[in-house]
C-alpha cells in the first residue's frame, strides 16, 4: 500500500473510533507511514548558461539572474525594492517577509550595469519588478509561469525544476566553489544550520573527487 493510501487507512480508523463508535481506540503511530524526504533538483553551471541564454526579455533576465546570483526565495524576489540595491557594496538587502530577520545578500558586479539599464528602460518606481500598475510587485504566479517556459524551453519541464531551483543551485554551487555551509546559511537567511545542511547532500565537488575501491584494484 502506498503512503498516501496508508494515511488515509489511518485517518478513516482515526475518523470512526472518535465520531461514528467513539472508544478510547487510539490510532498507533506506525500506522502513520514516515514523512520521505526527496533531495530537490538543482541545475548544473551549464544548464544555468543555457537557461539565461534563451531569455530574450529584459524584465525576465534580470529577475532570473538575481533568483540565482542572489539565493533569493520567491517573496524575497518579488518584493525586492530599488532602495535595497547597495551598488557601492555590491550587495543587497533582504527585508525579511516571513517573521525573520533582515539581511544581506551577495550582489555580482556582472549585474550592476544590466539592472541599470533595466531600470532607465522600465523604470519602476518603487519594487524593482513591478506590475504594469506602478508601485506594485509582480504576481507569484507570473514569474512562475514565465520561469517555467524557460525551463521546458531547455529541454527540462515537468522535471520538477521550478524558480525555486535557482535558489537550491545557488547554494549548491557556492559549496562547490568552497565556500563555507555557516556562510551559505547566512546569505539564505536559514534560522538553523540543519536547513541548510541538505546542500551538503547536493554538492558536486566532493563526490567527483572520491575514488572508488573499484579504481584502486583495477
Amino acid at each position: 500500500m502506498g503512503r498516501e493510501k496508508c494515511h488515509q487507512a489511518a485517518q478513516a480508523c482515526s475518523f470512526f473510533f472518535k465520531h461514528v463508535y467513539p472508544s478510547p481506540f487510539i490510532i498507533p503511530v506506525a500506522f502513520y507511514p514516515r514523512k520521505t524526504h526527496k533531495l530537490p533538483q538543482v541545475f548544473s553551471v551549464l544548464q544555468i548558461q543555457q537557461l539565461l541564454y534563451v531569455i530574450t526579455n529584459q524584465k525576465h533576465l534580470m529577475m532570473v539572474s538575481l533568483f540565482y546570483g542572489t539565493g533569493s526565495s520567491m517573496n524575497e524576489l518579488r518584493n525586492v525594492k530599488l532602495s535595497d540595491i547597495d551598488s557601492l557594496g555590491y550587495q543587497r538587502k533582504v527585508v525579511a517577509v516571513k517573521g525573520g530577520k533582515d539581511r544581506f545578500t551577495i550582489l555580482t558586479k556582472h549585474l550592476l550595469e544590466p539592472l541599470r539599464n533595466y531600470y532607465k528602460a522600465c523604470r519602476p518606481s518603487l519594487y524593482l519588478f513591478e506590475r504594469q500598475r506602478s508601485g506594485q510587485p509582480m504576481h507569484e504566479r507570473s514569474i512562475q509561469d514565465f520561469i517555467q517556459k524557460y525551463i521546458a524551453s531547455i529541454g527540462l519541464g515537468g522535471k520538477d525544476y521550478s524558480a525555486h531551483t535557482l535558489r537550491h543551485s545557488f547554494a549548491t554551487h557556492l559549496l562547490d566553489a568552497g565556500t563555507d555551509i555557516h556562510t551559505i546559511k547566512e546569505l539564505l537567511g536559514h534560522s538553523s544550520l540543519a536547513t541548510s545542511l541538505i546542500y551538503l547532500y547536493l554538492q558536486q565537488s566532493k563526490r567527483s573527487a572520491i575514488v572508488s575501491p573499484l579504481d584502486a584494484v583495477m
